[in-house]
């Protein structure tokens, strides 16, 4: 080990570890000082924001200024440094770069990565995961094992998604028929059901003018990895509902399923909805799945990866960050409906 190098990083750690809390520490006692110093009937409309000052700051910095910055790079050429506001509108070709991005309808450009979005992924992502989660809650709800079997479910959370990629590369693994089937899923479909192994990240079935089974392999995969997340929210808010509820349903005569139906469900359905917009978000973004199972071959591409294909493979920073402000302009709607449903929810609290 070279210690010359670690006594350099020396003061840098003592900056860190003892300057941060100074400074810290020193903000505050100085922002109480100066609100303590105002007149009384101003202190309540200062000290918020002396509170919420920093946390603004780093929104505006990692949130709302790179935001800016490329909306700006999305009206503009390749070569423009949008760090330099010198060059600002030197290389300006208004919405060229959108029109690129769509020039090839329908089979062609982002649309691929669009109909993906749209179609394969924000509906049957949301829809399995939320199936998925809703059934565990509730078949696991208050049994002996519930704990065990939960944190079962909910470990897949606990690994990366290239991890999960990865785990599910495998899993569809594909070898010619004949050959001894090293996938899971191949491994099933020829022993159980004495089909041809099946090409699952590959085959474009029904056709390559609408992929269907190559995206669900991917969905399947992600589902896997997120449906601990929407079990547990999902859980939480079944053991919210008054258990008097439940048993007065009974008692009046109604089965499980009218109890789960008209009782269960509507008490459960703000947090349904949240989880679903939450789950549309991520459909949207999503990214790490396909990069590492696929790359977006096989017409299996998503806005989050062709933004990243644009950028890095491509070198064209203009139609990146034109498919950045598509990937922005869908999400934005989405996350102000998420957020009036949480405070819904609170207010009902």
């Amino acid at each position: 080990m070279d210690f010359s190098l670690l006594l350099q990083d020396i003061p840098t750690l003592l900056v860190v570890i003892l300057g941060v809390p100074v400074v810290l520490a020193a903000y505050i006692v100085g922002g109480e000082y100066l609100v303590r110093r105002l007149p009384d009937k101003n202190r309540p409309q200062v000290r918020p924001w002396i509170w919420v000052g920093p946390a603004l700051i780093l929104v505006a910095a990692y949130l709302l200024i790179p935001a800016i910055l490329t909306a700006i790079q999305s009206l503009e050429s390749n070569n423009v440094d949008v760090l330099d506001p010198g060059t600002w509108g030197t290389n300006f070709v208004g919405f060229k770069n959108f029109a690129r991005q769509f020039a090839d309808f329908p089979t062609g450009g982002a649309w691929v990565a669009i109909r993906n979005n749209v179609i394969f992924w924000l509906i049957f992502y949301t829809i399995f995961t939320l199936i998925f989660g809703l059934i565990l809650a509730v078949l696991f709800d208050r049994v002996k094992y519930e704990q065990f079997v939960k944190s079962l479910i909910f470990m897949p959370m606990a690994i990366s998604s290239v991890a999960l990629g990865l785990i599910w590369d495998f899993m569809y693994e594909y070898q010619p028929p004949g050959e001894p089937q090293t996938g899971t899923m191949n491994a099933l479909v020829t022993t159980l059901f004495h089909h041809d192994p099946v090409s699952w990240l590959q085959d474009q079935w029904p056709g390559e003018s609408f992929n269907l089974l190559n995206n669900l392999a991917l969905i399947g995969a992600a589902t896997w990895g997120i449906t601990g997340f929407a079990m547990v929210i999902l859980s939480a808010a079944l053991k919210g509902i008054p258990g008097e509820l439940l048993e007065a349903a009974r008692v009046d005569g109604a089965g499980e399923i009218t109890v789960f139906r008209r009782v269960i469900l509507p008490l459960m359905m703000p947090t349904i909805v949240v989880v679903g917009t939450t789950l549309v978000i991520f459909a949207l973004k999503a990214f790490d799945v396909v990069y590492v199972m696929t790359s977006g071959n096989y017409n299996t591409d998503v806005l989050a990866y062709r933004m990243y294909n644009q950028l890095y493979l491509a070198s064209n920073s203009g139609g990146a960050s034109a498919v950045a402000i598509i990937l922005l302009v869908a999400v934005v709607p989405v996350l102000i409906f998420n957020l009036r449903q949480f405070r819904a929810v609170e207010a009902r609290r």
